[in-house]
């Protein structure tokens, strides 16, 4: 969808003779969003295709090119975020209540799904799995992208789904570190805290563009390319990395504490 539209946006811009600032100019954007609407590196939200359709005279051309909320597999507000996450050659990843979406096993992600409200039917449930499982698909290359994970202590004490589902979430977890697919860094309760716990975070980095940095709260998420601010985030992540437990040392507390579910008498 997102290459589609960013180039019918680019043929009709320059029909219109106008150029990426023009029509930045026209509709309150960036000239860099317009760019990356067009290279299809960015989902524009309903506002933004909504003021592109005004200034280039095009009905609701633009707008009706986006997923309707219903056929959405993925929150409206995480869209350009899982974009990025394809093209992304390293993500730095921080979690502070539950398992990052690219590391979920099936059973865990339908565990945190059905903590959803509204309440998520079946089929719509079973669709986002599926939209998370597949996600996850770009780490069956060996190398790209890198992925390190952040995770506070709670990820790992919190048991959605029950015992059975965390021993096998965080064994899945060891594994992928283990086979050094991944790094993964927990942060202990001991730590005290730290500036991050305020939401979750990726940040990511491609090869022919900027970094970015997704933030996640309640129901709301953002990406943030201001390159000042990506920067600020980029050391607030590296800060409470040095407070974290090395690789080792964390793989053996994941270990560990799946067993530790794994002996949970149900």
């Amino acid at each position: 969808m997102s290459n589609a539209f960013g180039e019918w946006l680019k043929q009709q811009r320059e029909a219109a003779g106008l150029t990426q600032q023009a029509l930045a100019n026209m509709v309150v954007m960036t000239r860099s969003h317009i760019a990356h609407i067009e290279a299809g590196r960015r989902i524009p939200s309903e506002d933004d295709a909504k003021r592109l359709d005004r200034a280039l005279g095009t009905g609701d051309v633009l707008f009706s090119f986006l997923p309707k909320k219903d056929d959405r597999a993925v929150a409206e507000h995480f869209e350009a975020a899982r974009q990025f996450e394809q093209q992304a050659i390293m993500i730095r990843e921080f979690a502070p209540a539950f398992v990052p979406g690219l590391l979920q096993t099936r059973a865990y992600a339908d565990a945190v799904l059905r903590t959803s409200f509204p309440p998520l039917g079946d089929a719509e449930r079973d669709r986002a799995v599926v939209t998370r499982l597949e996600r996850a698909h770009v780490l069956a290359d060996p190398v790209t992208p890198v992925l390190w994970a952040l995770l506070d202590e709670a990820v790992i004490r919190r048991p959605f789904g029950g015992p059975d589902v965390m021993a096998e979430q965080l064994t899945h977890i060891a594994d992928l570190a283990d086979n050094e697919r991944i790094r993964v860094h927990v942060m202990p309760f001991g730590a005290g805290g730290y500036m991050l716990l305020q939401g979750m975070l990726s940040l990511m980095e491609f090869e022919d563009q900027p970094p970015v940095a997704y933030v996640e709260g309640l129901l709301t998420g953002r990406v943030e390319d201001s390159p000042s601010l990506v920067r600020r985030i980029e050391r607030t992540y590296d800060l409470a990395l040095g407070s974290a437990l090395p690789v080792k040392e964390t793989v053996d507390l994941l270990r560990a504490t799946a067993k530790d579910y794994g002996h949970h008498d149900s």
